[in-house]
């Protein structure tokens, strides 16, 4: 039996550079945008050998940058150089991330074609105001001509992105948000808290205070945000089943679940990351080098690091609390050997103790309390004892 494998795919080009994105993305000509699908569908062949008999996949994903700002046959040449090198699941998940003003009707055929079913569009904010605050390149009435041509051409598995707690926003807003995207009846919300990035204007302007209107939220307002997200969507019968990530029954999404759950994953394309075995790398992040090292068969690779069972258990623990559903004391004992209370017992009877983890049966989760300070939850268990 085939071992399961996710693919991501990197496309690192958008139209304009937001002013919160350290992604590794920029603007680029069509020239340059054909020269990296002709290099990425050569990267995609050179793995044929390797993994065609000894994986099947179960997912894909086409991310960014803006991967709806290459053409629709461009789209579908990587996509069938996939198919080719790869043995694909009849089932399989395959998403695109998609930006309100790069996409057409002819686009969206072009991608069913391909056998993409499942769209993630980044709308971030209903307001058309924090929409250029955020230097975004759409407006909301843009981001609805694109979800109803979407639905149009059949898609019936769509997530939306959002930001909240961004300069200038509200409760009201932030609330207004909500109610308009989960009234679209989307199958999938994501809902992310501004993070500001080092090296990215906002960083420049709300931290080394260049700017300093419109104010960033105050501690309570980005708190009130938080807790009304989650109250929010339940009325629309989103169940939050990840502490950014909500979905409808049967729709959370299978890629990053995947992730979280530590499932080996190949990354393609300029600096993408991968996950095998027990070893950790990601592709050269400099275009041109990646560019001259498919034209010469060299490998990407770099910092390629092989990780410890200490290190395993770590990742095990921190990336599988972020699911709702928590970490199963089974698997974790299948997987390291030891009962995880034999590693982990001061830690995770401490949490428990504070309100922060809670104990079901075989699972160990993280408490409502836990979710809102995950970060200070997770640096708990950081050097495991084994």
């Amino acid at each position: 039996m085939k071992e399961e494998l996710e693919l991501y795919l990197h496309i690192p080009f958008c139209v304009r550079k937001c002013a919160y994105c350290d992604f590794l993305s920029a603007p680029a000509d069509q020239r340059t945008r054909q020269e990296y699908v002709y290099t990425i569908i050569k990267e995609i062949q050179g793995y044929k050998e390797a993994f065609y008999d000894r994986y099947q996949i179960s997912t894909i994903f086409l991310g960014g940058g803006t991967p709806s700002i290459l053409e629709g046959n461009q789209i579908e040449a990587i996509l069938t150089a996939l198919r080719q090198s790869f043995v694909i699941s009849e089932h399989a998940e395959i998403t695109i991330e998609v930006n309100p003003g790069t996409v057409t009707g002819n686009k969206l055929q072009a991608w069913k074609r391909a056998g993409i079913n499942r769209l993630s569009i980044g709308l971030q904010s209903a307001n058309d105001e924090e929409l250029r605050m955020l230097g975004r390149i759409h407006t909301w009435n843009q981001f609805l001509e694109t979800y109803y041509m979407a639905r149009k051409e059949g898609f019936d598995n769509i997530n939306i992105d959002l930001i909240s707690a961004i300069p200038g926003q509200t409760v009201a807003s932030w609330t207004e948000t909500l109610r308009k995207t989960a009234e679209l009846n989307p199958e999938h919300l994501s809902a992310y808290s501004l993070i500001l990035e080092e090296g990215t204007p906002f960083y420049e302007r709300y931290v080394r205070g260049v700017v300093s209107q419109p104010q960033l939220p105050d501690e309570d307002t980005e708190r009130e945000i938080y807790e009304l997200t989650a109250k929010l969507l339940a009325q629309y019968g989103y169940q939050r089943y990840e502490i950014s990530n909500y979905a409808k029954a049967g729709y959370a999404c299978r890629h990053n679940l995947g992730y979280w759950e530590r499932k080996n994953y190949l990354g393609i394309g300029l600096g993408a990351s991968s996950l095998l075995g027990r070893k950790r790398f990601h592709n050269t992040a400099d275009y041109r080098t990646y560019i001259e090292k498919i034209e010469k068969g060299e490998d990407l690779r770099e910092d390629m690091e092989e990780l410890t069972i200490a290190n395993e258990a770590e990742e095990f623990m921190f990336l599988g609390l972020r699911e709702t559903s928590g970490v199963s004391s089974q698997r974790f004992r299948e997987i390291f050997g030891r009962p995880v209370l034999d590693v982990y017992g001061k830690q995770i009877e401490k949490l428990c103790r504070e309100g922060l983890l809670e104990i079901e049966g075989d699972r160990i989760r993280l408490t409502e309390h836990g979710i809102d300070v995950s970060n200070a939850v997770f640096v708990d268990f950081l050097d495991p004892d084994l």
